[in-house]
């Protein structure tokens, strides 16, 4: 009887600490572990909308932003479980070291969030916020056109990612000093090969294959946010920071698209890409408001 007892004591503790808070969770997906952090407001935190957080370009669920959105979130009542995108790795934490060879694609983030939307699922979660920052809002935006879910609420673009096919032959002729039509020509004719010692997104001289190279640099309208939002059936809050000096032209192409009602855009006074201090319990007030209105 008294190991009876201990047994369930313990379950129960078990029960009572994935309710408060569960840390990390990892599922296999193509091969590969994939984590996510899942941070609960407590006990019945299925039964509120629930954000499904995507992080920016190389980087990491942990990075400053995203903990310290999480963080604001369960201060607000709201769980959220921020995903690590696997960049083709297995267990990936941190920064992506620029020496390993680089075989992702930005689109594989689409079926990483799907999966992850499913895990949600299966936890009897009864809604969910979809939220991305800078490269992660695009790729967010992407899901959310054209892969809708019933499970999806509403949508969160925290300095998304825009793009223009001028701008990006000049920033990388700018950045590496040399011409980008070239090595994307050479890519699309390089099948499954790998380009060594190539300038690769923010990586100079790395490793990265054709397929990767083509799936960041060809030209796609898709990869330029304000391009997407109209696509998305669910309510849009877009959020830029006025000081942003990464994300180019965001406010200006939001302008037309947000009616103040399905699409909402919010610009942070005095923020730059990445909202830190004071300027991230901005982001997550406007997001609880904006939630909790739709």
């Amino acid at each position: 009887m008294r190991k009876t007892l201990l047994t369930l004591t313990a379950l129960f503790a078990s029960f009572t600490a994935w309710s408060s808070h569960a840390g990390e969770i990892s599922l296999q997906h193509k091969g590969l572990t994939v984590t996510a952090n899942l941070e609960t407001s407590g006990a019945g935190w299925q039964q509120k909308p629930v954000l499904l957080m995507t992080h920016g370009t190389l980087a990491h669920n942990r990075m400053e932003i995203m903990q310290t959105l999480q963080t604001a979130f369960q201060d607000r009542g709201y769980s959220s479980l921020a995903i690590n995108l696997s960049l083709g790795l297995s267990r990936r934490s941190g920064m992506y070291d620029c020496a390993v060879p680089h075989t992702h694609k930005h689109t594989d983030a689409l079926d990483e969030i799907g999966l992850w939307l499913d895990w949600l699922k299966q936890q009897g979660v009864q809604s969910v916020v979809l939220l991305g920052h800078s490269r992660g809002g695009n790729q967010t935006a992407w899901f959310a056109a054209e892969r809708d879910d019933a499970l999806v609420r509403s949508v969160v673009l925290i300095a998304p990612a825009t793009w223009d096919q001028g701008y990006a032959a000049k920033d990388y002729q700018k950045r590496y000093k040399k011409a980008l039509a070239p090595l994307l020509a050479q890519a699309e004719k390089g099948g499954k090969g790998m380009m060594k010692g190539i300038d690769f997104i923010y990586c100079e001289n790395t490793s990265a294959s054709a397929e990767a190279f083509v799936s960041y640099y060809r030209p796609d309208p898709r990869m330029d946010t304000p391009h997407l939002v109209p696509s998305i059936k669910k309510p849009v809050l877009v959020v830029a920071g006025s000081e942003d000096t990464v994300v180019t032209g965001l406010v200006e192409k939001m302008q037309p698209i947000a009616d103040g009602e399905r699409v909402q855009l919010t610009v942070i006074d005095g923020a730059d890409h990445f909202f830190r201090d004071l300027y991230a319990d901005e982001v997550a007030d406007g997001a609880v408001e904006f939630i909790e209105a739709h």
